[in-house]
């Protein structure tokens, strides 16, 4: 990875510090990791540092990552972070219940370094994408709103051409034309308004 690129940060979570040191290991050259050793500390650090993806435990003590990853879920401020579940919780219904909850991927333990580092990469690029997405979309909401106003300005202007045009074609049916001040006077006024 280039120097001058910027890491990613992920935060990983997990109560047991073995499983901490072996994906940090793997983990430490291509991305900047923190990590936490209990839910309540996870929802603090990823609130504060808004890391680019969230590794997660399920079994902890005091709150489970079930707990955590609905809580970051329901914070704008942390609900659009990619969350994977990495855990020994191997049934089905488990995984169903974490990807319902919002996660984005569900690997269980004992897990393949290579598929961890290849879900990751997929799943930090994936985010990216979005984000690029949600930029542009936010550009073109901006200017969509400019040309909504542009337009607005456009018939307050067309509509006050056909005032004066239907004024000037009442002129015209009476014969009573206004002498040559009284046109000066009458242009004078409209560029006031």
């Amino acid at each position: 990875m280039s120097t001058k690129m910027k890491k990613n940060k992920i935060l990983f979570v997990d109560d047991v510090p073995t499983n901490i040191k072996v994906l940090l290991e793997v983990l430490k050259d291509d991305y900047k990791v923190i990590f936490a050793q209990s839910g309540k500390e996870a929802v603090k650090l990823a609130a504060k540092s808004l890391p680019d993806l969230i590794l997660l435990d399920i079994m902890m003590p005091e709150m489970d990552g079930y707990e955590v990853c609905r809580q970051l879920k329901n914070n704008p401020e942390t609900s659009d972070i990619p969350i994977i579940f990495v855990t020994a919780m191997n049934e089905e219904e488990d995984e169903t219940r974490g990807l319902n909850l919002g996660a984005v991927d569900y690997i269980t333990k004992p897990f393949s370094l290579p598929i961890v580092k290849a879900r990751i990469k997929t799943h930090l690029e994936l985010k990216q994408r979005r984000d690029q997405l949600k930029g542009r979309t936010e550009e073109l909401a901006a200017t969509n709103k400019l040309l909504q106003e542009e337009i607005i300005e456009r018939k307050n202007v067309e509509e006050m051409i056909r005032e004066h045009i239907s004024f000037l074609h009442d002129l015209i049916k009476s014969n009573s034309f206004p002498s040559a001040v009284q046109a000066a006077e009458l242009i004078h006024n409209e560029k006031e308004l």
